[in-house]
């Protein structure tokens, strides 16, 4: 228990004692033969008010009752009314609206305590019990009654208030820690896309060109030299994106000026529409057959659209690189209809290691991590064997129109 738990309790406690011993020095100015026994059982229930209130509400009435009926001396008019240790009524009272966890009990509560006072002070006939208070009294005791309930709805509300916005606070700090951990989950998410795009692709490619450098370097030089360049090339994109990847995630933060991905991810260099052509030609040093055709408005698409739209391209030219190898054809479409773009990418799986591939693809990552991509994006993905030989994918993604 905190300090401050500890000294709230105490308090507490303090409070109930007071107002028991209120209750005692009370019965001491009456010398009823009851005053004493009736005073001593209130200030016992009190002790028990906070977790028990509507039970000692009614035990103290009851004692009150029984105080009104014992003491009806026509000698001893006092006796007869509510005697001074009746306060404990209104500190019940006071219990009963300020702990109640009920909308209606608080309301119950007061009614009740006004008739009984009123029952008390202007007497009950058909009990056998009169007053001898002057009516003059009443208001007074009325007045006492709704001062002390409107002083406990006022706690009441407080307390409701405070704790109202004490769970407001946990639920809040709840939601953010929630945050916190899907922000982590979606950045580690678009990272594992990110290498995997750079990884795949990049090593794919300068694999097969290695491999065909090394077959032609004797019988064409020529062949060899453009292989090795292409191997460069994409040696160099891949390593400034393994830079910028890795810088997010020893900085936790990327550049200002570096563009981010489709779904908000580690940025990486700006790529367009233009790049497929770019990754195409690799493909076709790499010993593919692509026909590529973009037919989209210039500027229809946001960098993030052209981003998600070149990724996907990207992925399935590896995959055909990898499943089906050199002399395999791979038909690419994009076009732009009823501001959705369409992109379809299909090759016949004839290359020179169809049916065999030349490894897995990173435990299937690459057809996640593609409809991860259009997903985030908002639009949909498909992909799946031809019928016959061959693959095909197909993705829509919305676009925004500029």
């Amino acid at each position: 228990m905190t300090l401050s738990g500890r000294y709230g309790r105490a308090v507490a406690r303090a409070g109930d004692t007071g107002m028991a011993l209120v209750v005692l020095v009370a019965t001491w100015y009456y010398d009823g033969e009851y005053d004493l026994l009736l005073g001593w059982l209130m200030a016992l229930c009190l002790l028990a008010r906070r977790r028990y209130p509507g039970t000692v509400m009614a035990v103290v009435l009851a004692l009150s009752a029984v105080q009104l009926a014992l003491h009806d001396v026509p000698e001893q008019p006092l006796a007869s009314a509510p005697a001074a240790y009746d306060a404990a009524v209104l500190f019940a009272m006071l219990s009963v609206v300020h702990h109640s966890r009920t909308t209606w009990m608080p309301y119950l509560a007061g009614a009740v305590v006004l008739l009984v006072t009123t029952a008390g002070t202007v007497g009950m006939p058909p009990l056998g019990i009169e007053s001898f208070v002057d009516l003059e009294s009443l208001p007074i005791f009325w007045g006492l009654t709704l001062t002390v309930w409107l002083t406990a709805f006022t706690l009441n509300t407080r307390r409701l208030y405070a704790e109202s916005q004490a769970a407001r606070a946990w639920h809040a700090e709840r939601d953010q820690e929630q945050r916190v951990r899907l922000a982590a989950a979606r950045e580690r998410a678009d990272i594992a896309r990110e290498l995997h795009d750079v990884v795949a692709h990049s090593l794919a490619v300068m694999i097969l060109q290695a491999d065909g450098a090394e077959s032609v370097l004797r019988k064409s030089p020529d062949m060899a030299e453009s292989a090795l360049k292409t191997i460069a090339a994409t040696g160099r994109d891949a390593i400034d994106d393994m830079h910028r990847i890795v810088r997010v995630l020893r900085e936790g933060n990327p550049d200002s000026g570096d563009p981010g991905s489709a779904d908000g991810g580690p940025p990486r260099r700006l790529v367009t529409l233009d790049e497929i052509e770019v990754v195409a030609e690799r493909a076709r040093a790499a010993g593919l057959t692509v026909d590529v055709s973009v037919e989209v408005g210039e500027g229809r698409l946001s960098p993030a659209e052209e981003m998600t739209a070149f990724r996907i391209v990207q992925e399935c030219l590896t995959n055909v690189l990898r499943h089906a190898g050199a002399g395999a054809g791979v038909d690419i479409r994009l076009r732009e209809e009823r501001d959705t773009l369409l992109i379809s990418v299909v090759d016949d799986g004839a290359g020179t290691f169809a049916g065999r591939g030349v490894g897995g693809d990173l435990g299937g990552n690459g057809l996640v991590g593609m409809r991860e991509r259009a997903e985030l994006a908002g639009g949909t993905f498909e992909a799946g064997p031809r019928l016959g030989n061959g693959w095909h994918v197909r993705a829509s993604i919305p676009t925004r129109t500029k």
